[in-house]
């Protein structure tokens, strides 16, 4: 059995929101089958934190949308793109919760609720998406999700693929060596600066939201990120160099509140997560060319040096020796298990 959520009349969490994002939040979690029967019409609320421009808004929870809202099975989904339901960790708390219904995060995120689930995200777990989608198919990843569900009460319906993260810096970065002396941006959180010190950087805990003028200003020396990312923030306009690392098989994760997903029929459920696995294919297309668009750009017109020769065996190679001495107990397990699918 899942654990209980927290009740639904809690609504502290919103305090911050605007006064619109509130009221279609309420709208949603209401829209549906108050009475707990299975089968009605229902209004399912599905968030995230990009941009309507980013390929998980355009290619992702619009197209999931798109998919469910046309057939006319009972099942309408309102997309909320851009954070309007919240910031990443309120977001999920409210799935939790089931203020939100559905919401799309990166595993890292994730694991401060379960922190198993962090695995998919570290560095240099997977070698790419196929790898991810092939562990992700299989009974290792079944019994993660079955894990993450009793944790948090939400059920996750899928994985989609983010991007290959790559540094950025004022210099070529090839093998491990050249991160010495280099203060690196990462998100502050403990996969991200596990993976640091996995990779042999000196990690500087940086709001994403201030990378750019850390990197202007030279607070930071250099970031990390996937290609889109990096041209996104113009982080192009700031550093010289992007070196092709692939150190970490970015990962996000589709997920919705167990409790809503009960009140969905057979068929209501099938078709949800039918558009949700079909779109995994089409976000992918669209992260890998949007990659290619803008790496083609950037060799073309100079604004950033694309370093291609980098020695990813040599950094994957110490990031595994860190992940086998430094984790334990059921992070290892699903480590060990995540390497072993990716042979």
């Amino acid at each position: 059995m899942p654990k209980k959520t927290p009740r639904k009349t809690d609504r502290r969490m919103f305090a911050a929101l605007p006064a619109v994002a509130l009221l279609a939040a309420g709208c949603t979690a209401m829209g549906g089958n108050d009475d707990g029967g299975a089968g009605d019409a229902v209004t399912l609320s599905f968030a995230n934190s990009y941009t309507t421009e980013h390929p998980h808004t355009r290619c992702g929870i619009q197209a999931v949308a798109d998919k469910v809202n046309e057939q006319d099975n009972g099942v309408t989904i309102e997309t909320f793109p851009n954070s309007q339901l919240g910031a990443d960790t309120e977001r999920f708390t409210s799935v939790m919760a089931g203020d939100v219904d559905m919401d799309v995060q990166g595993s890292s995120a994730l694991a401060s609720s379960f922190a198993p689930v962090g695995v998919l995200d570290m560095a240099y777990a997977f070698d790419g998406p196929d790898e991810l989608f092939e562990f992700f198919d299989g009974e290792d990843a079944g019994k993660l999700k079955d894990d993450f569900a009793k944790e948090t009460g939400t059920r996750v319906l899928d994985v989609w693929y983010f991007g290959m993260r790559h540094f950025t810096a004022n210099k070529a970065i090839r093998e491990p060596g050249d991160l010495e002396g280099l203060r690196m941006r990462y998100p502050d959180s403990p996969v991200y600066l596990e993976n640091a010190k996995a990779v042999g950087a000196s990690a500087t805990a940086v709001a994403f939201e201030e990378v750019y003028l850390g990197l202007q200003q030279g607070i930071i020396d250099g970031q990390e990120n996937p290609i889109p990312t990096i041209a996104e923030k113009s982080f192009d306009e700031v550093q010289s160099h992007v070196s092709l690392s692939g150190h970490q098989t970015g990962s996000q994760l589709v997920v919705i509140n167990e409790d809503r997903w009960q009140q969905l029929s057979p068929e209501q459920q099938d078709a949800l997560a039918e558009a949700v696995h079909q779109t995994r294919a089409e976000n992918r297309r669209c992260i890998e060319d949007e990659e290619t668009r803008i790496l083609d750009e950037w060799r073309q017109n100079g604004a950033m040096t694309v370093v291609d020769d980098v020695d990813r065996e040599a950094f994957s190679r110490r990031a595994q020796e860190y992940f086998t001495r430094h984790l334990s107990g059921e992070q290892l397990t699903y480590y060990e298990a995540v390497r072993a699918s990716a042979g």
